[in-house]
């Protein structure tokens, strides 16, 4: 937004006068003598305060304010009236003007008003760009992935994602349930409301009932004041249960009050506390069998699973290991200030012939560890000594060939340093030089 004021006024005079007050501050103004014209103005040009009076010849200036406001949400608009019209000023600031001017008040109260509303204007603006780029960075288009398991799962997100519906995300750990709870959140109508998200494997039953529903003072021995849970402070938005599974049961009641009623009881209240909140959970558990054992309610999961995603294991989706390699050294090449590492083909064979129990988070992690020891190119030396083991003695788990890869590892990674191999191996170099011998490490 840039400093353009807009002045609609059919009193030339008036419109003349407040023109060169304004432009003298270094406004940039434009004028028009009714709504029509000064519509059009706002159609091609970037304004960011109007002026308008409330007695037009083809409009009323208090309609005219929410019109505005509709075509243009983050223009501010300040209302000129006069002395018997003062209800008419006060009736525009309700439907959305910033402020109002009387006809013949003092001119110096002009500029500091302007200053205002064009101040307001511009944090405005600033904070739509911010949920923009949130809403752009967790936008599905921005989860990695091409292939077609992962591309079932975004789209079903998507449309979800449109509606208020309870979403029950499934997958190992490590598979981005919550990347897809965010996604679902920033592509909804809820996007600019809070994103509150809680692991409920993390906290004892006491502590997570506290943190999501809150509490009264003195409802329990350290409670000295009242407090606001996570429900409440995502009124208006979305909340991520993480780890559901792991609820007790009698937090699962009180969870499916919330689904129904879209209420609850604090700690320690008498009265019930309404939210107005889309609840998106996931586990990594199976709740049928957790249902079967009673540990879980069937009512909730009903509750729950209104629309459920299955995510893929990484194993299920191999294809897209090369763009999430791509794209996690492109995350550690900016977060370490290194130049971008070439990348051999063995490094990219190993990776995909690994089983990825961790899945998306262990690539992740695995991919900062070889930025790390990484030399300019990535090659499978800089990898977790599993893959080796995986690699190279796939059938054999005699102790003397997994001990023979170690070393290899080890002396790959100290590029042939046997001093150093041996002290990180943590015997003495003679031992390592027999072992080399004895088993033809070459």
């Amino acid at each position: 937004m840039n400093n353009t004021v807009l002045i609609i006024d059919d009193d030339i005079a008036l419109q003349t006068l407040l023109a060169r007050i304004i432009s003298k501050e270094g406004f940039n103004v434009l004028t028009a003598s009714n709504a029509a014209s000064g519509l059009k103005l706002l159609d091609k040009e970037d304004v960011s305060v109007v002026m308008s009076d409330v007695n037009l010849p083809d409009a009323n200036g208090i309609e005219l304010v929410g019109t505005i406001k509709l075509k243009r949400p983050l223009t501010e608009i300040i209302v000129i009236t006069g002395y018997g019209t003062i209800a008419d000023g006060v009736m525009a600031i309700k439907n959305g003007a910033f402020d109002y001017l009387v006809k013949g008040d003092d001119n110096t109260k002009i500029i500091p008003l302007i200053s205002k509303a064009l101040e307001k204007s511009q944090l405005q603006s600033r904070i739509s760009q911010l949920e923009n780029k949130i809403s752009d960075k967790y936008s599905f288009e921005n989860i990695v992935g091409n292939s077609a398991a992962i591309q079932v799962a975004k789209n079903l997100a998507g449309k979800v994602a449109q509606t208020d519906a309870t979403v029950l995300l499934l997958g190992d750990t490590g598979t981005g349930k919550e990347v897809f709870a965010q996604s679902i959140h920033y592509a909804s109508k809820r996007k600019n409301k809070p994103f509150v998200a809680v692991n409920c494997s993390t906290l004892g039953k006491e502590l997570l009932e506290s943190e999501l529903f809150g509490h009264k003072a003195g409802s329990f021995t350290g409670a000295l004041k009242d407090k606001q849970g996570l429900m409440e402070e995502a009124s208006g938005g979305s909340i991520f249960l993480d780890e559901v599974g792991e609820m007790s049961i009698d937090l699962q009641a009180k969870l499916l009050r919330v689904l129904e009623t879209q209420e609850f009881y604090k700690v320690g209240d008498s009265k019930p506390t309404r939210v107005d909140i889309r609840v998106i959970t996931a586990t990594n558990r199976n709740l049928q069998q957790e249902i079967d054992k009673g540990l879980f309610r069937m009512d909730l999961y009903y509750r729950l699973s209104v629309f459920k995603i299955n995510l893929p294991s990484l194993s299920e989706r191999v294809d897209d290991i090369d763009l999430l390699t791509t794209h996690f050294i492109n995350i550690f090449t900016d977060k370490m200030a290194v130049q971008y590492p070439k990348i051999s083909k063995d490094f990219l064979d190993t990776l995909k012939t690994h089983s990825w129990k961790g899945n998306i988070r262990e690539l992740r992690n695995v991919i900062e560890r070889a930025m790390i020891l990484c030399d300019g190119e990535l090659r499978p030396e800089f990898l977790p000594l599993e893959f080796t083991y995986q690699e190279n003695a796939p059938n054999s788990l005699e102790l003397a060939e997994v001990e023979k890869q170690h070393i290899k590892k080890v002396l790959m990674i100290t590029k042939g340093n046997k001093a150093e191999a041996a002290k990180k191996l943590d015997i003495g170099l003679n031992t390592l030089y027999r072992k080399i011998e004895g088993y033809n490490i070459k």
